[in-house]
């Protein structure tokens, strides 16, 4: 599969990177002990994730509150010298193993990773650059991928089937993307065909009765049944360009995991919420009518994203009384509301922008994963940069990624063991891949920027 045209720079080294403490880690220790006023929403996130490996859920943080599917992976007992070791004896054992390990390895960061880890990364960035910055390095024996476990997944359907992807903890899922299984949503189709008909007839105008998309953030699994049905895949950053392509070939979308990033979407495209129904695969017909399935332009699955639903309209009135001026950016997997009560909302890579691209000393306030708002507080003290939500309350499972998992899969590799391997069965993989090639012929028109998305009014 060919590469998107995304260019990621190197990863800088901390002395580079930031002026100030940018670990939410060491925020949190210090809430705890008792040497900060601020507020985390849950105290356990000072401890090591291993504390939690062998319980089932997702652990501390934002998802704490969301049920895990049976038979979600689980990661093993992590060597207690890993568990043991001081953060700064973890941070030599990680730099020696790069080291000796050389251009052998790879390794990737995500936005939301904490800065014990993304001071490691070789490439930092959203799931989908990270996946393509892992394809700049085809003679890498291992990628080692600092995210949760669809990122890794997609790395491995877009890598050399020889390249290893390795996950260092596997108990890093994504509550979001947990929330629309593949037996859902297989049972979601069927039925949808019983309202439908025959989901491969075309109308007067070629379309087809529904285009499935998903979005970045779902299995492989989701994304093999995508590939299947005529379907695409979408970032945050080209949901629309890929809604465009959609609404091109079928009367309607159904879009899932992530019910907010569609409606956002959609609505900024001028689709009326009226049209827009949710799809609750607890109920029949979604708890949808015939009538409204039948007038529907986008068909919204129901999930979401714990963290960026931590935001709220209060919020952002609370930073706009607090700071005059303030400049309010969302992530489009905010609520509508939230959305809409924004000055902008885009993408982790667009968010970044926007406050890299700050000409003058701004005052921005924040919504998405406290450990990317407080890196860009830290790399950029010209600004006044906060998160909207006060309570340090990261993302669950990419906490699970912490520096003791990263020295143990890079210390196996220098001792040539393969740990936390993962790969994605060749039939899911085939038409899985079909749909990521679907979503890199989607170009956006080149005058239209594809990664910001405008706060319109209710077009209902």
């Amino acid at each position: 599969m060919p590469a998107v045209n995304i260019t990621l720079q190197p990863q800088p080294g901390p002395a580079q990177r930031t002026r100030g403490d940018a670990s939410v880690d060491h925020a949190i220790q210090a809430i705890v002990a008792g040497a900060s006023i601020a507020e985390t929403c849950n105290t356990d996130l000072a401890a090591g994730p291993w504390d939690f490996d062998a319980r089932p859920g997702y652990g501390p943080g934002s998802s704490m509150g969301d049920v895990i599917p049976t038979g979600a992976p689980r990661q093993g007992e992590l060597p207690r010298e890993y568990r043991d070791a001081s953060e700064p004896d973890l941070d030599r054992r990680i730099r020696a193993a790069k080291a000796t390990l050389g251009d052998r390895v790879v390794v990737l960061g995500h936005f939301y990773q904490r800065e014990e880890v993304v001071t490691h990364a070789d490439y930092v960035g959203d799931s989908f650059q990270l996946a393509n910055a892992a394809l700049e390095h085809p003679d890498a024996e291992a990628i080692v991928f600092c995210g949760v476990h669809f990122m890794a997944e997609t790395a491995d359907l877009l890598s050399r089937p020889e390249q290893a992807v390795i996950l260092p903890n596997l108990a890093a899922g994504c509550s979001m993307a947990d929330m629309a299984d593949i037996d859902q949503v297989e049972e979601c189709w069927e039925q949808l065909a019983e309202v439908y008909g025959d989901m491969d007839e075309k109308d007067a105008d070629g379309r087809v009765p529904v285009i499935p998309v998903t979005y970045m953030n779902s299995s492989a699994a989701i994304k093999g049944f995508v590939g299947r049905h005529g379907g695409i895949v979408c970032t945050s950053s080209n949901a629309r360009t890929v809604l465009e392509w959609a609404f091109e070939r079928g009367r309607r979308v159904l879009f899932f995991p992530d019910q907010h990033l569609g409606r956002n979407t959609a609505k900024a495209m001028g689709v009326p919420l009226g049209q827009m129904p949710m799809w609750n695969p607890r109920k029949p017909l979604g708890g949808a009518s015939v009538a409204q399935l039948d007038d529907a332009r986008v068909i919204l699955w129901h999930g979401f994203c714990s963290v960026h639903r931590r935001f709220t309209v209060d919020q952002i009135e609370k930073a706009r009384a607090e700071h005059p001026g303030v400049r309010v950016i969302v992530h489009p997997e905010c609520p509508m509301e939230v959305v809409d009560a924004a000055d902008e909302a885009g993408s982790t890579d667009y968010i970044r922008k926007a406050i890299a691209g700050a000409a003058e000393p701004t005052t921005f306030a924040i919504g998405t994963e406290v450990n990317l708002v407080q890196r860009l507080a830290a790399q950029y003290p010209q600004h006044e940069i906060f998160c909207l939500d006060p309570v340090v309350c990261p993302c669950s499972t990419m906490y699970r990624i912490h520096p003791g998992y990263l020295a143990w899969v890079l210390e196996g590799l220098v001792a040539g063991q393969v740990l936390n391997r993962i790969t994605v069965p060749q039939d899911v993989a085939e038409p899985a891949r079909v749909a990521l090639e679907r979503m890199l012929a989607a170009k956006p028109p080149a005058a239209v920027p594809s990664n910001a998305m405008p706060v319109v009014a209710d077009a209902s």
